[in-house]
């Protein structure tokens, strides 16, 4: 019996090499392993907690499918499907939400981070409380119960195990802890998931390398359907650093080691080893080279994608069929859970 490992990526615009180094690249390790059967989703739900266009949504719902199937995931190894298609996960998520107080919902990091964006404050510290409490007042219900929807996304498949990167902790904990709450009410029913720790480098922006790369700032950001020639071109833009050393100093250089960094996820190599192969030469050099790597790396991956969307059937039969799939298993865990609290009569 396989482990069930349960993970989705919100439809919110082009993915960039933090998205892929942070879930896809890993996504597909899981997936080839052998050790997990594998819930890959499109969170179209949570995307909505942004208030988005909804052509745009719906364009960005079919590039995500692309991008799931060109980077190597496999409807006969995983089931990938749309969030929004399991209709019995709003049933579980409203019967958790009982369970979890509104002040908890709004002291979590990743809610807080939404409001300081809010403001356009760096961090928490520059926001005052008064400032922090109208924002929270003014703030859409979805942001706050976002969590809860993320743990009714993982139980309800009776997800073992989660891959994440530190920043989404919290919320996994969150949704360990709902699962004990339920299970200590009304008898064993969901599985405590278990976090996967994805170790992957902090990939950064590529103009203010002391600021995360973000998708909102797309001249700063390398994004994997990027082609050959404006992958160039943001390379060679990329901020570098005083002196013409390629040294892995993030203090000191942190424009030349997020570079490092990316070259060093993306090509295999060690940071030592890269730093001695360029030793003497010019950042120039370093950048076109790097650019190659880039380029020739997600070559497949462009075309493949490029090709995935002259097909929109395609795509839709294959999130329809693992829609379904995950609905089946869902469906059959929401009918467990609601005999549990009592209103199947």
């Amino acid at each position: 019996m396989k482990l069930v490992l349960v993970s989705g990526i919100q439809p919110t615009g082009r993915l960039h090499i933090g998205n892929y180094l942070g879930a896809l690249k890993n996504f597909v390790e899981l997936q080839n392993s052998g050790k997990y059967q594998c819930y890959f989703f499109i969170a179209d739900l949570h995307a909505l907690t942004e208030n988005p266009d909804p052509d745009e949504l719906h364009k960005n719902i079919l590039s995500l499918a692309a991008d799931f199937l060109a980077v190597g995931l496999n409807p006969k190894k995983s089931t990938i499907f749309q969030q929004s298609q399991v209709k019995v996960l709003q049933e579980l998520k409203w019967i958790l939400s009982p369970l979890v107080p509104v002040s908890e919902l709004t002291r979590m990091t990743a809610f807080k981070e939404k409001i300081t964006q809010k403001l356009n404050h760096k961090d928490e510290q520059e926001t005052t409380k008064e400032e922090f409490d109208k924002i929270v007042e003014e703030s859409n219900m979805g942001l706050a119960e976002y969590p809860v929807l993320m743990a009714a996304d993982i139980l309800i498949y009776d997800g073992q195990f989660v891959p994440v990167g530190n920043d989404q902790l919290q919320h996994l904990e969150l949704a360990r802890t709902i699962a004990r709450k339920f299970n200590k009410k009304f008898g064993k029913t969901f599985v405590e998931p278990q976090p996967l720790m994805t170790l992957t480098p902090r990939i950064m922006s590529l103009k203010n390398p002391e600021k995360k790369m973000s998708k909102s700032q797309p001249e700063s950001c390398l994004f994997i359907d990027d082609s050959p020639e404006t992958i160039k071109e943001k390379i060679a833009r990329a901020t570098t650093d005083s002196g013409s050393e390629i040294i892995y100093n993030p203090k000191t250089k942190p424009g030349i080691s997020n570079l490092l960094d990316i070259y060093a996820a993306i090509s295999g190599k060690e940071i030592h080893e890269i730093s001695k192969e360029f030793s003497g030469e010019k950042y120039s050099k370093f950048k076109n080279r790097l650019a190659e790597v880039m380029s020739d790396h997600f070559a497949v991956f462009r075309e493949t994608k490029k090709k995935l969307l002259t097909s929109e059937k395609k795509l839709k039969t294959v999130l329809s069929a693992g829609s379904k799939k995950a609905a089946k298993v869902a469906n059959k865990k929401i009918i467990e859970v609601k005999k549990k609290i009592g209103v199947v009569l």
